[in-house]
């Protein structure tokens, strides 16, 4: 029976179970695959918000950090680092990385839904590559996560895919999810659509991310970039 708000997102879960079971731990056992963003290099927008003095944040919470690149660049700049997902292969790079570079991560394999935050303790969420894999029902709780994490004026900065992008990036519309039991593989946003789900949030810059060659940086076609502020 459905009684209560949980058995009503628990229920919804299911409907979509195939996105959930998808196995990142198998994803991230083969590190000589050709994907992108298996380089040890931080995201260009990231980079930017630093090298622009856009964000000077002390404490930061990345919520599906994978091996780690974004997460060990913050550490690098001086912050301290809560780097948060459910691959034990994704995050046993990531520490093997944090060990080879002398940097302090602190690595949690959790769900993000269920993980365990201080009211306002964090200066900056980032989330390169999260957020398209959440199905539109969860986004509530995405926002109560942002809500509780950061500190009044804190930023959250997101990295997505855009919208019928060279990467992917579903059009569908969030009901389509439901009816077709699927995200598609992710789904796609516009700055607009952005703005409308993060809208009690202050916009400082939504662009599309720049495309670099080599190892430094990493940026390809197809994403989309965000700065927000809490208000």
């Amino acid at each position: 029976m459905i009684r209560t708000y949980d058995d009503l997102l628990n229920m919804l879960d299911d409907q979509l179970m195939a996105e959930r079971t998808f196995d990142w731990n198998e994803f991230y056992k083969d590190r000589n695959k050709k994907i992108p963003f298996f380089i040890n290099a931080p995201d260009e927008n990231l980079v930017s918000y630093f090298q622009q003095k856009m964000i000077q944040p002390q404490k930061v919470l990345e919520l599906g950090c994978g091996p780690g690149r974004n997460a060990l660049y913050l550490a690098q700049q001086g912050c301290d680092v809560d780097a948060v997902d459910r691959s034990t292969e994704g995050l046993k790079w990531g520490e093997e990385r944090s060990k080879e570079m002398g940097l302090d991560v602190q690595f949690r394999n959790e769900d993000i839904f269920n993980l365990d935050v201080e009211k306002a303790s964090y200066d900056l969420v980032y989330d390169s590559g999260c957020f398209h894999h959440i199905a539109p029902h969860r986004r509530m709780n995405y926002l109560e996560l942002l809500n509780k994490s950061l500190k009044p004026g804190g930023h959250f900065a997101l990295t997505c895919f855009v919208e019928n992008g060279p990467l992917g990036g579903s059009s569908m519309e969030d009901w389509e999810v439901y009816e077709q039991r699927s995200l598609q593989g992710g789904l796609g946003f516009t700055p607009e659509k952005l703005q409308t789900i993060f809208q009690d949030f202050e916009v400082i810059e939504i662009r599309e991310m720049n495309a670099f060659e080599g190892e430094d940086l990493f940026g390809v076609e197809g994403l989309l970039t965000a700065l927000f502020r809490k208000v």
